[in-house]
């Protein structure tokens, strides 16, 4: 390149000095020829000099030029559409591409109840379970929950359940997973040090490890898992009224799979039908069929033993609740009796985060669940 611009600039020359000689000797008309030789060789300079403008000078300010084959290399930065995102699994997906829009019920009201402490409570530092120890966070969202295997046996249902681990919840829910790694450690050296009863008496005085804005956004991943699964439990869920959404995310919040054990509300809430296009008007309205549904829960054990809770609950599956939820709950309460519990537990009830541990547990949850069934 270097080469052939040189031999331009030196014809360029000599023309010009051959354009001056023929204008001396032979004037004007000499010219002529020499001139169209001059304006060639200058547009074809322009051109080179044009193209060679725009080729980088591998020497410039002393840099080397890269081989395209060796290690030192500089690799291209990345930009936004080949970014790879954070690998998650098809539970938490699932969580991710919630919509709102799929409820009847606004979802802030469920957390609102999930909240209260006649429900799960709010805590802001790692807690132990009153059963199990295991540690418990916010409205009673697990810390250490494995992911497992939750199969769903109604051949007509065609949702699946989700059952990610804790660890899922927490990404989900956009928190540093160090950072539960840090709190699951903090809270082990705090049980071996107290002991469970301790631990719970301190429960008041901890010192928070995430902010209210975290523990809203655990519980809500966790409230949509929720949701998600009730509608593998129920096949009718998209034809429920609100309440009746929220009832059914509501028990599965607090009992999970454990509401497997529960064979002749989810019986009588299926109906035996086909399919959801069976699940009429009429049966929605149903006020008879929905009476056999609430006693099915009012005569559990888990019932007498959460009565506050149970007649919140078992008064929104009434389909006129939103007419009067004070009086359907009033009708509850007027039915449901103490659990039949000697001794100690009879004086002070069941403790706040029973959903916790039957929630969050294997197969000795499914052995405790199993005394709580309806008879």
């Amino acid at each position: 390149m270097h080469e052939s611009f040189l031999s331009l600039q030196t014809g360029l020359i000599s023309v010009i000095v051959d354009a001056n000689k023929a204008y001396e000797s032979r004037g004007p008309a000499g010219m002529k020829a020499t001139l169209k030789r001059l304006s060639i060789t200058i547009l074809i300079c322009f051109g080179i000099v044009s193209a060679y403008a725009q080729i980088p000078n591998p020497q410039a300010d002393g840099m080397q030029q890269p081989s395209l084959f060796s290690p030192s290399s500089p690799v291209s930065v990345s930009s936004p559409d080949n970014v790879q995102p954070p690998t998650v699994s098809s539970a938490v997906r699932q969580l991710l591409d919630f919509k709102e829009s799929d409820i009847k019920f606004p979802l802030p009201r469920l957390l609102e109840l999930l909240r209260d402490r006649k429900h799960e409570g709010w805590v802001l530092a790692a807690y132990p379970d009153p059963k199990t120890s295991q540690p418990l966070i916010g409205a009673g969202v697990s810390l250490d929950l494995p992911a497992r295997e939750h199969v769903q046996h109604d051949p007509l249902n065609p949702r699946q359940f989700i059952e990610p681990s804790s660890a899922e919840i927490w990404q989900a829910a956009g928190l540093d997973p160090d950072r539960l790694r840090r709190i699951l450690d903090e809270y082990n050296e705090h049980l071996a040090d107290w002991q469970t009863k301790r631990f719970r008496k301190a429960i008041g005085v901890l010192p928070a490890q995430i902010t209210d804005e975290e523990a809203n956004s655990l519980l809500r991943v966790a409230a949509i898992q929720a949701i998600v699964n009730a509608k593998a439990y129920c096949r009718n869920f998209d034809q429920l009224s609100a309440s009746q959404q929220m009832a059914m995310g509501q028990l599965v919040y607090q009992m999970g799979i454990n509401l497997e054990e529960f064979s002749q509300f989810l019986h009588l809430v299926n109906r035996d039908s086909v399919g959801a296009s069976d699940f009429s008007s009429a049966q929605r309205s149903d006020g008879e069929y929905w009476r056999n549904v609430q006693l099915s829960l009012v005569q559990s054990q888990w019932a007498r033993l959460y009565r506050v809770r149970a007649a919140s609950v078992i008064a929104m599956l009434n389909p006129r609740y939103e007419d009067n939820p004070s009086g359907a709950e009033r009708s509850i309460k007027g039915i449901l009796h103490p659990a039949i519990v000697r001794g100690h537990r009879a004086r002070t009830g069941a403790s706040l985060h029973f959903a916790s541990y039957t929630r969050h547990r294997g197969s000795a949850a499914h052995r405790r669940s199993a005394r709580l069934r309806s008879r």
